[in-house]
């Protein structure tokens, strides 16, 4: 469906002019981002050609998929107002700012975790459908170097007015901090053991906007504040986290740059590394190897002397699986070294954050495994696989998953195909336990270099294992 605007739309045609885009390529586009999404879209250039010459304006999710098409092209987020389609139905760039003023910046926020609200009220997918697709590793510039220039701010005090509301204003205590960290430290522990799930319905944003909410926008003390600052940033990061681990990407996006901008509130620079280098992990997940080694970077630039040797291993890890991604090998090799260096010379009476306790030799080991896999060094990949595999937990179910999945990748490429089906069947059953898109992938993955086998009644059988996994809604 469509309706009519008055004349032509020449702000759309001046940007797909400027995107070098078809109109058939554009409409290609849209029904192919609809369709990662579960909508069936039939656009064709006559479609194209009615929203530029006639200015009629699709309704749904189009128009946001449209800018998004044309983003992916141009390499940046595209706004609707850019493309002439601003008077859709609105869905704001919310969440993609990194305000420099405080105030600003709890607007920001506030602002996203209503939006999750608002995108569960309208249903099917609410706010996210209709962002479908508008992941742009670009977006994470600004907020990069506006947090290495400055990692905190001078003063997070609030004092509320009677002209932000009716009523004594919310006086926010360390109690009730103290209950977010806790909500933080839950959500940690069912992240690991069951995946991001369905994050819309999880306890994550609810919390986000019932509870942290209110307490930003109350009235605190800078000490509160900065503690305040500091859980809301954990829990916005998380929420970023189950959105990538069950692939949405875009809504992952605008937590992490709003938990970066309230780990800058809480001056709490390895909190914002730890942030920085979640994004660096997407973006080397969406292929952005050169980029995933950028954001490790700043993470670990500002850490130095600041943060535990843990710490600072991890961000070196982080950096050696975007240099493999982008395919450099040395510089993967020299930032693996530098990351186990770091890891011995930790300690148990360090004062690590609550936030890394997930990280120990065997994390070390699975990434290992995941840089040479990139590498394509299937010798290493087995080595640093069976140490990772050496100790599996029940606390941490999906990474046991993805690691059993690489050691899948690693046997079939050193020619054993009976131990890589082996692997992969095991794999299978811990990915049928838990809610992960990320863990679906890495099994579509491993099912598509086994296509060269498929008559072989091990791969058929493996591939008839997966087949609920693999239908299953996202």
């Amino acid at each position: 469906m469509s309706r009519e605007q008055r004349g032509p739309n020449e702000k759309l045609g001046a940007v797909l002019a400027l995107a070098g885009i078809s109109n058939a390529g554009l409409a290609r586009r849209v029904n192919d981002l609809g369709a990662q999404r579960g909508l069936t879209l039939r656009y064709d250039k006559t479609s194209v050609a009615r929203w530029v010459s006639k200015g009629m304006v699709p309704q749904g999710a189009a128009p946001h998929l449209i800018a998004a098409a044309i983003g992916q092209k141009l390499g940046r987020p595209v706004p609707l107002h850019e493309i002439g389609l601003a008077d859709a139905d609105p869905a704001p760039e919310v969440g993609l700012a990194f305000p420099r003023d405080v105030g600003q910046a709890v607007k920001s926020a506030t602002e996203l975790y209503r939006l999750d609200l608002a995108g569960r009220r309208a249903g099917s997918g609410g706010i996210w459908q209709s962002l479908a697709g508008s992941f742009a590793v670009s977006a994470y510039a600004t907020p990069a170097s506006r947090w290495l220039i400055t990692p905190a701010d001078s003063s997070v005090a609030r004092e509320v007015n009677s002209a932000e509301g009716s009523g004594a204003p919310l006086k926010v205590g360390h109690s009730d901090v103290q209950k977010l960290r806790e909500a933080a430290e839950d959500a940690r522990r069912w992240d690991s053991k069951y995946g991001g799930g369905d994050w819309r319905s999880s306890m994550v944003p609810e919390c986000l906007r019932v509870e942290a909410a209110p307490l930003l926008l109350g009235a605190y003390s800078d000490d509160v504040g900065r503690a305040l600052f500091g859980a809301s940033a954990e829990l916005t990061r998380l929420a970023g986290w189950m959105a990538f681990d069950t692939g949405q990407q875009e809504a992952a996006q605008r937590y992490y740059i709003q938990a970066l901008r309230l780990a800058r509130a809480a001056a709490d620079v390895p909190l914002g590394g730890y942030v920085l280098a979640s994004m660096s992990l997407q973006a080397t997940y969406r292929g952005f190897g050169d980029e995933g080694v950028d954001l490790a970077q700043a993470a670990l630039e500002r850490n130095r002397g600041l943060a535990t040797a843990r710490t600072m291993s991890f961000f070196r890890l982080v950096e050696a699986r975007a240099h493999a991604r982008a395919g450099d090998a040395q510089a993967a090799g020299a930032a693996l070294k530098a990351a186990e260096g770091w890891l011995e010379r930790s300690r148990d009476g360090d004062n690590d954050p609550s936030w890394l306790g997930f990280y120990s030799y065997d994390r070390f080991a699975a990434d290992a495994a995941e840089c040479y896999r990139d590498l394509k060094a299937p010798r290493q990949v087995r080595r640093f696989t069976e140490q990772a595999l050496s100790k599996p937990t029940e606390e941490f179910v999906r990474s046991h998953g993805l690691r059993l999945v690489v050691s899948a990748v690693a046997e079939l490429e050193s020619g054993n195909l009976d131990a890589a089906c082996e692997q992969g069947v095991r794999a299978v059953e811990v990915a049928g336990r838990i809610s992960s898109a990320r863990t679906t992938e890495y099994v579509k993955d491993l099912l598509h270099r086994l296509e060269p086998y498929g008559d072989e009644p091990r791969v058929v059988e493996l591939r008839e294992r997966a087949r609920p996994l693999l239908m299953a809604p996202a």
